[in-house]
């Protein structure tokens, strides 16, 4: 049964959803699952990834879907809807289906974005719970990253203080020497907090800490989450939060977690984010949780453990990439799906007709604004002169060995001759195309889409990565940014060069992936050009070092690793009824 989207709010709709929503024990027999392989938390429940994978070993894998999307508004294109709503329309098809998404970070929660459930009839469920800590695996995140900032900080206290002798008389410890304008971590927090961007710590007293320079950035975009996503098992994650870098000496040699000697304390904050959450579609489908980074700062993907075991128990596993296929996209392809091994089927662009109008020369769409009349009356030009960023999307992906499915997330304002003019330019550029109302009418709207992809997954494909792991740093941030962005080139700052030339003539460095970090509302740096501009220059200003995930990062343009909370924030909207304890107000 579809449920009013027009005149129901999301939480509304979840909370109707979850009255008949299926209990752990229920899961496990539907799932086949053995009774140690689910750990249950209330309404919810974790899943045992290595009991499964090894029961399930010899077990062929499912097909393999990917979800990304055409460059977005401000207002995001519904991925997280189109994601759900392709499995709910592939459920009616009568298929064993299911996915794994990314768990939502408080900050846009809370903010203008609202959380990542999907919308309408195409909702994860349970959302309160979804949107506000679901299992705690964000929680454990911050715990472990907050604790290695807490032993680097009384690590340069106690050295300040104490003499090489009395250093090593009191705790058997070598001095590090940390270099205090060298210091590569921060803190965490899982909200938008602009002004904990830039801060002093260690004002007071010689007891009072170390004073020094530092910052706050968003829980989601730290390197344990990014590590979240791409390890295999306990093993691999204890090894990588060993290899951490959190500052550099003053002989400029990095200073890492296991200098610390904070890996393993680490590791058992973490012990419990390795197994993924399950929840569920509005019309029941099995939908995992795992992971949360965010895509224009980090890899951007649910995680590795997630498909995984997705591809074991269902014959067809969704996974959706954040933010556009210049980003989340080219992420996937080139990062997560080396770390993996796991070769995609088919890859579904998301595209609106809201976006395409956008790409097309309409007015500025501003999140908590309402749209201008460009966006909610009909206007097939406006759509045919943004085309050109859907074909765009397109031909990167096809760039991959993938033919991709285009999804039409439609809208009621939405018209024929509108819809029509995308489907003739996606099947022009080699692409399908299917529309879908998912938000509208649940599985039952999504059933062209549904077919299109199981149509698309029949196919082999060519799927081969944009470049060898032996291309050096700047050959290959040359490459994406000339073939996926549609760059004339890349100029880098003298540091920023220094730095690649550097990290090029370390062989330590030879296997780190490639990390772009980039703005998502464009395919260049600079959020305000649309469509597909031409004749401009990547600017690289920076390279981030994850040595734990083994990523360089290079920085186009200005990313902060902490957003700002806006002015007409969502959580003026949140409320809890004192008398049943319910949330209401979630989006």
């Amino acid at each position: 049964m579809a449920y009013d989207a027009v005149n129901m709010e999301d939480w509304q709709i979840a909370e109707a959803a979850e009255a008949n929503m299926p209990s752990p024990d229920e899961w496990r027999d539907k799932l086949g699952l053995q009774r140690d392989e689910l750990l249950a938390y209330g309404r919810i429940a974790k899943l045992d990834f290595l009991k499964i994978i090894n029961r399930l070993k010899d077990k062929p894998d499912g097909k393999y879907i990917e979800v990304t999307a055409i460059t977005p508004t401000p207002l995001g294109e519904g991925k997280s809807t189109t994601s759900v709503g392709l499995m709910e329309g592939m459920g009616k098809r009568g298929v064993n289906v299911g996915g794994c998404l990314r768990q939502p970070s408080g900050g846009p929660t809370m903010n203008v974005k609202g959380t990542a459930a999907g919308g309408g009839n195409s909702l994860l469920i349970p959302m309160t719970e979804f949107s506000m800590g679901l299992t705690g695996d964000i929680n454990d995140i911050m715990n472990a990253h907050n604790l290695a900032m807490v032993a680097l900080t009384a690590r340069m206290q106690h050295e300040r203080n104490y003499t090489d002798a009395r250093l090593d008389r009191l705790t058997g410890m070598r001095r590090l020497d940390v270099d205090p304008t060298n210091v590569e971590m921060g803190w965490i927090m899982d909200f938008c907090a602009q002004s904990l961007r830039n801060i002093v710590i260690g004002l007071g007293g010689s007891m009072d800490g170390f004073t020094m320079q530092s910052k706050f950035g968003i829980a989601v975009g730290s390197e344990l989450m990014a590590i979240l996503s791409i390890i295999r098992d306990l093993a691999d994650l204890r090894e990588r939060l060993d290899n951490i870098t959190v500052a550099f000496d003053k002989r400029g040699k990095p200073v890492y977690t296991k200098d610390l000697e904070v890996g393993g304390a680490m590791t058992a904050w973490m012990r419990n984010t390795i197994n993924p959450t399950l929840c569920s579609t509005v019309e029941y489908q099995p939908l995992m949780v795992h992971a949360g980074p965010f895509a224009n700062i980090a890899v951007g993907q649910s995680s590795i453990i997630g498909d995984r075991v997705g591809l074991k128990l269902f014959d067809y596993h969704v996974t959706e990439s954040g933010f556009a296929a210049d980003i989340g996209f080219e992420k996937f392809w080139n990062v997560k799906s080396r770390y993996s091994g796991l070769k995609p089927h088919v890859s579904v662009l998301t595209t609106t007709i809201r976006a395409l109008k956008m790409h097309g020369g309409g007015p500025r769409v501003v999140a908590g604004l309402a749209l201008p009349d460009e966006y909610t009356k009909e206007n097939v030009d406006l759509v045919e002169k943004g085309l050109a960023n859907m074909i765009h999307h397109i031909n990167t992906i096809r760039t991959s060995g993938i033919n991709p499915v285009v999804c039409i997330n439609s809208f009621h304002t939405d018209t024929k001759d509108e819809i029509a003019a995308v489907r003739k330019a996606a099947e022009a550029a080699g692409a399908r195309c299917a529309t879908s109302s998912h938000w509208a009418d649940g599985g039952d709207g999504a059933l062209e889409f549904a077919d299109a992809v199981i149509d698309a997954c029949k196919e082999d494909n060519e799927f081969d990565f944009l470049y060898p792991l032996e291309m050096k740093l700047r050959d290959r941030v040359e490459k994406i940014a000339k073939v996926v962005y549609g760059a004339d080139g890349v100029s880098w700052t003298p540091d920023a060069e220094a730095k690649a030339k550097k990290l090029e003539d370390d062989s330590q460095y030879d296997d780190y992936a490639t990390m772009m970090v980039k703005t998502h509302l464009s395919l260049t740096h600079d959020p305000t050009l649309k469509g597909v501009p031409k004749g401009w220059t990547l600017p690289i200003r920076d390279v981030l070092i994850y040595s734990g995930a083994k990523f360089l990062c290079p920085c186009a343009g200005t990313i902060s690793l902490m957003p700002g909370t806006s002015s007409s924030p969502a959580f003026r909207k949140v409320d809890v009824d004192v008398n049943t304890g319910k949330v209401s107000g979630l989006f």
